[in-house]
Order: structure tokens, then sequence, then C-alpha cells
């Protein structure tokens, strides 16, 4: 039976230590399966390695089913990632509830389908748009689920649809696009009906900022997509084909906007899908972090982000609730996991003070997707937030990032005795990692590696407990390979192919524990997932986890 949420147990067999348990997050930092490519191994890590040498370490499993994602041939994301760390146990994620829901067909049963295609079949005209990334990535959104949503709506009596596709080229390969955009604009052809993608541009470029870093992009995806406002071009091949004759080189993420204009009557190009009145949206990402920001432009009055010089009165809807706590958006089509009784909420009840920090970039992920997606504090007396702002810069030219300054706050925060825990993420691994930069990426590993260095003297100093890990894979594994052979794909000129997704890589487990009492063996648990954080860190902090809690990664005496 599931433990109800109360104060922790002490266990009465802890020794203590002085200082706090210190978790560490290398955002996308694994253990790479090619030498090629693996641009952590490639590093001078002198420090993660000297800690992994002296240190209890093991490796966890951060992707597929181990984080509820719906098979193993899954990439682990940020998001599953801290939702797992955070709460200690595995949910079903996004991708496997909308997949569910549309085999089940619930999702077409619901209300808020029903609302919004009756709100276009009931207008002359009236469209039918979707608006997302456009890719089988599965870590924001997959084809699959907007193609079924095409075929219900088509079967409902939809007579004019219109697709805002945004380009992937981050979770699938960089320069993929048109596999995916030649057969979707055939699939829309098929129906016969006034079916098209309308307008898109790439996701690092426009409409899917997060954090609040960059509200140009979303304004870029605005004018696009609801204003019809951009470049414009016949076709969304057209368009792809274009910019990248223009810019050898260029990644999907960084296309520029595409509007898709035809002549009309008058002989003049019009734009085939700007968002009107009585129209009806649905922003078909699953995934939150990303969606935030083009659903308040669609659903707030007081919005001063930018003009966004006509809002049309739609019905909108996003995949999913992208935030439990404040209820964004307001209509969506499938019901997120009920993420309860996470590590967070149990150490503020248990009477710990603790801290979590981070960049811009992943401040989220160590609040409110380790809190299980939900925003806010448990305690405001006992937890304290901090955001190191990011610079709005290509990660590729300050691979650093804020990692330094990071650093600086966590070491003055763990000699400031005030805290029995720190969490904190440094994004270097992930965000540079993203951009295929090679050099870029070895650069930001190599600056990461200083920061554990400082944090191990801090804790030696203070007596606290170091602990180590990653939500995913990503900067182990920057050159494509072929998934059956495992041989290194280059192109025509010999050069390994970037890679700028995740990977299916285990990530490190390491406790770095200088006062270390006898307490548990120092040979650690394996074959686990990171889901395994939470019963380890309350069991390194005295307490005994709840009994529902996924397997700790020690084994106490």
């Amino acid at each position: 039976m599931a433990d109800t949420m109360h104060p922790l147990q002490k266990n009465p067999a802890w020794k203590g230590r002085r200082g706090p348990v210190v978790l560490v997050i290398m955002d996308g930092v694994g253990y790479g399966a090619y030498e090629d490519g693996d641009a952590v191994k490639a590093s001078r890590m002198k420090y993660l390695d000297m800690l992994t040498r002296i240190s209890p370490h093991t490796k966890l499993k951060a992707h597929g089913t181990a984080v509820g994602l719906p098979s193993d041939d899954d990439m682990g994301n940020s998001e599953v990632g801290h939702n797992a760390m955070g709460c200690g146990r595995v949910f079903a994620q996004g991708a496997k509830l909308v997949s569910s829901a549309l085999e089940s067909g619930a999702l077409f049963a619901g209300d808020t389908w029903k609302k919004l295609l009756g709100n276009v079949n009931a207008r002359s005209g009236a469209a039918l748009h979707f608006i997302g990334l456009l890719s089988d990535g599965n870590v924001h959104s997959h084809i699959e689920h907007l193609k079924a949503m095409i075929v219900q709506a088509h079967k409902d009596g939809v007579q004019k649809i219109r697709v805002h596709a945004l380009l992937d080229g981050r979770d699938v390969e960089p320069t993929s696009a048109l596999d995916y955009f030649t057969s979707f604009e055939e699939f829309l052809a098929s129906f016969g009906c006034d079916y098209k993608i309308a307008s898109g541009g790439g996701r690092m470029y426009m409409t899917m900022d997060r954090y609040n870093a960059d509200w140009s992009m979303v304004e870029r995806g605005w004018k696009a997509h609801v204003l019809g406002e951009g470049r414009r071009f016949s076709s969304a091949q057209e368009a792809i084909e274009t910019y990248r004759k223009e810019t050898p080189g260029l990644l999907d993420q960084d296309m520029h906007e595409f509007v898709i204009a035809l002549p009309s009557e008058n002989g003049e190009e019009t734009p085939v899908g700007i968002i009107n009145d009585g129209d009806s949206v649905i922003f078909f990402n699953f995934r939150g972090d990303r969606a935030l920001e083009i659903t308040a432009a669609f659903e707030e009055s007081e919005f001063s982000h930018f003009d966004r010089k006509r809002v049309p009165h739609v019905e909108y809807a996003g995949m999913m609730e992208y935030d439990g706590d404040l209820h964004i958006p307001r209509q969506y089509l499938v019901t997120p996991p009920a993420i309860d009784r996470v590590m967070g909420e149990y150490l503020v009840k248990s009477g710990v003070r603790l801290l979590a920090i981070s960049e811009t970039q992943k401040y989220g992920h160590v609040t409110y997707f380790f809190n299980g997606n939900k925003l806010g504090k448990f305690d405001d007396a006992l937890e304290d937030y901090e955001e190191v702002k990011s610079d709005v810069v290509p990660f590729e030219q300050r691979p650093w990032m804020k990692c330094a300054e990071i650093t600086d706050k966590v070491i003055d925060a763990i000699k400031s005795g005030k805290y029995a825990h720190i969490r904190l993420n440094y994004p270097n691994g992930d965000m540079v990692g993203h951009t295929g930069v090679f050099n870029a990426v070895v650069c930001s590993m190599e600056a990461l590696d200083l920061q554990l260095g400082r944090l191990k003297a801090a804790i030696d100093e203070e007596g606290g407990i170091l602990c180590i890990t990653a939500d995913h894979g990503n900067s182990d594994d920057m050159y494509e390979h072929d998934k059956k052979t495992g041989k290194l794909k280059c192109d025509a000129n010999g050069n390994a192919l970037a890679k700028t997704s995740h990977s299916l890589n285990p990530v490190p487990a390491i406790i770095y524990d200088p006062e270390y009492k006898d307490e548990y063996e120092q040979t650690l648990v394996e074959g686990l997932g990171i889901s395994s954080w939470p019963a380890t860190l309350m069991e390194l902090m005295g307490f005994v986890p709840p009994s529902d809690y996924d397997k700790s990664i020690i084994t106490m005496k």
C-alpha cells in the first residue's frame, strides 16, 4: 500500500554528516556507446574521472520505460528525467498517454475535441489549425499523433485544415525535415479536401521558446502562424530547399520562418493559413515547457511580451495540460499524469531546508518538473529556489554557459550551513550538445568539470555528500551511427554527420562521501533507473524512504 503524505521516519542507525547532501545533475551527460562522437570521453574530465575512481558508482537507465516512455527505443528527455528524479517512481508520460488516448479513442470522445470540431463545423469557411513540431522524435510531439487527429477530423466532417509545422532537427537527424514534410504533404493531399501546410520554421528560431528566455521567438511564430506575415513560398518543400541552398550547412532547428501563399482570385498571392475569428487551434505538442509561451499569446488578455497586433477569437486547446497548478491551457485533449508525493514535499514535511538552483534554461527542471509538474514551493520557509539568468546567445558561442556562476552560489550555500539538501542542474551537456558542434561540447564539458572540482573542495571542507548524475544522455553521442551496424555515418566528403538528439545511453550515479561512516555498502546496486535517486537521497539524509518509492542505489547495513 502506498504511503500517505507524512514526515519521513528517521533512520536511527544513520550517523549524520556535517554538511548537506548535494545532487548535481549534469544535464545530457551519459556513458557513450561509441568511441567516435563521445564528447564526454574526448574531454579532459579530471575531476569527474577522479570522483568516479575514488567513489562508489554505477550506471542508471534514463530512457524508455525506465522514465515512463512507451518503449526502450524512446530516448529520455529532461522533463521526464527530472520527474523521475523528483518523485521516485515511474509514471506514464506524455507520449505514452497521448498514444493510449488516440488508440482507445478517448481523446476523440472528450468534450474538448468535440467542442473544437463543433466550433469549426458550425461556421462556413472556418478552419481547424494544428501548430507543433513535425517529426517522430517523440520528445515534444509525434507526427503520428497529428496524422491520427487529421484522420478523425476528416471523419468528423472538417473541410478546412491548416498545419503550422515546425522543423525539428534536434530530437531527430539535424537536416531530416524533408523526410517528414514531403510525405506529410502527400498525406494531406490524399483526403481530397482543403488540407494544407500553412506556415513553419525551425523550432529554435520561432514559437518554441521556454522559461521566458527569448520572447522574440514566440513573436516570430505568432506573425507567421496567426498573421501570415513572413517570407512567402508556394510550398513547405520549396521553402526548405530554398533556405538550404542560400545557407549551406543550415540546421533544421534554425531555419527561418516560411508562410505558404498562393494566388487568389484577383491574382495576388495570399497566405493560405491566417488564423481568423471563429477558427479552432490545437497546439499538438505534448511536452509543456516549450508550449507555455505560445499558449499565453493565445489565451492571456493582459499580454505585454510583444505586440500581437490582432488576437483572433478562437477555440484554443493544447494536447495536454502544460501547467497543472495554473491550469494552462484552459482546454486540453489529454490529461497529464498526476504525480504526487514527490521528494521535495516529503523533505519539507520532515523539516529539511533545501535549495534548488540552475540557470534559466534548466531552472524549471529543478523546480517545476522536479516537483511533479507543479509551480511554486511546498513550503516558503524551508525552500529557496534560485535562477541564474542564461545568456541569450547561441550555445556554441558560450559553451561554458553559467556553470561557474551556479557553482559560486552553490559553494556559498554549502558553506552557509543553512541547507541539508541542495539540487542543481548544469545545462551544458544538453544545450550545447543539441547544437551538434563537437568542439563546443568538449569546451562545455571541460568547463563543467572544473566546477565539479570546486564542489568537491567545498564538500571536503564542510563534510557533506556529493551525488553526481544526469537526466539523460546527449553529449556522449554527437555523431550519427547506423542503428544496425554501429558504423559511423559520414557525408560525401567523409565528414562525420553531427547528431543533435539525445542518446539512449545510461548515465552516471556517483556518491562522493568523504566522511563515510560505514552505514551502507560501498558497492552500489546495478540495473536501476534514475527514479532510484529520491530513495537514495533520503537515505543519505538519514531518513527511511516511502515504501512505494523505487529501490535505492545504496544498500543500508
